[in-house]
């Protein structure tokens, strides 16, 4: 019986979980927000962490009824993400490792995700579409690696949310990506936009600048829209629901020749976007047409997590992977398919 514990920091949540043998014991996290119009900066990201990551440890200590003594593995984010978030938290493990005198794993954050996926949901061998603020990425899982078949060549998918979100200054609380999916729900014209697939990847930022004509600035958008025509008029909740049904549109497109390639029948949403039920809506009528499943987890596991990153890290513990204390740095840049996945056999 292992249990491990895992810290959590690639980006604006900080988050301590706790697993054993694929049990959820803990699962604490807390959020950054900043105010509307504004993003999250690495240095005031990395404070917040650094000031909050003590009392969510020992929240998950009490939660999960654990003692540091019980615990076999520390596990932390080793990338990708923001350097001083990761930098931050990379630390905390360390140093807890040191003081407990546990093992240290560095963690892929993208593994973390596909991993608490797969246990959550039981999928046994999906294609995989990860999609995040920092990542978009189809990937499927092939001789001892998770393989890249498509991704976006520019900003990811969360990002171009994000920013949309700043441009119309919609709150960034609980997240800009959860308000832009309410107020597509409202949207009832759908306004045109460019569809950029590029063989197998994407590219997003042409639509963000396409749109952001469109949305500001306010008066100027208001004195042209009272000379449009009655079909030139376009909302907010318009602009809203026209993204989102682009974006989708393409990660359908190319999950679906991903599992044309592999003969999949299986496809797993991970990551924060992942949580849009109409992301789900739209990938569900394709699978269907397929005769393929479709799994996806709730805001619990989608939205960066501890313990996704304390699962990854016992599956690696379990298998034999170690780590020397000289390797336990960080990554900005992670990639997926340069982990080696010791822990599967198919």
């Amino acid at each position: 019986m292992v249990i491990a514990i895992g810290f959590e920091g690639s980006a604006n949540k900080i988050g301590v979980g706790i697993v054993r043998d694929g049990e959820v014991l803990a699962n604490e996290r807390e959020t950054y927000i900043t105010p509307p119009g504004e993003g999250f900066l690495p240095k005031e990201t990395a404070q917040h962490h650094r000031s909050r990551v003590l009392d969510i440890l020992k929240r998950a200590l009490d939660v999960s009824g654990i003692a540091p003594d019980d615990i076999d593995v520390v596990c932390y984010t080793k990338g990708p993400g923001m350097a001083p978030p990761l930098l931050a938290v990379a630390i905390v493990a360390r140093t807890i490792a040191q003081i407990w005198n546990k093992p240290i794993l560095g963690v892929n954050h993208c593994i973390g995700h596909i991993e608490m996926g797969r246990l959550i949901t039981k999928a046994v061998n999906p294609t995989v579409l990860y999609v995040s603020g920092g990542n978009t990425q189809i990937i499927s899982y092939a001789c001892k690696r998770y393989r890249i078949f498509g991704e976006t060549i520019d900003i990811a998918i969360g990002n171009c949310l994000d920013r949309f979100a700043r441009i119309i200054h919609l709150s960034n609380d609980p997240s800009p990506g959860y308000n832009i999916e309410q107020m597509a729900k409202k949207g009832k014209n759908y306004v045109p936009l460019p569809y950029s697939v590029k063989g197998m990847d994407m590219s997003f930022s042409g639509i963000l600048s396409f749109l952001e004509q469109k949305a500001r600035p306010k008066r100027k958008q208001q004195k042209m829209q009272t000379k449009a025509t009655e079909e030139e008029k376009w909302t907010d909740e318009d602009l809203c629901f026209s993204l989102q049904e682009t974006l989708f549109a393409m990660l359908v497109e190319t999950t679906e020749r991903a599992m044309a390639h592999t003969g999949s029948a299986e496809v797993l949403i991970v990551g924060g976007v992942g949580c849009n039920v109409r992301l789900q809506e739209m990938m569900g009528i394709m699978c269907e047409e397929r005769g393929a499943k479709l799994f996806a987890t709730d805001e619990r596991f989608c939205i960066d997590n501890g313990v996704m990153i304390a699962h990854a890290g016992w599956e690696m513990f379990r298998s034999g992977s170690r780590m020397a204390w000289n390797d336990a740095t960080i990554t900005q840049r992670f990639r997926t398919d340069e982990v080696e996945v010791t822990w599967r056999d198919d």
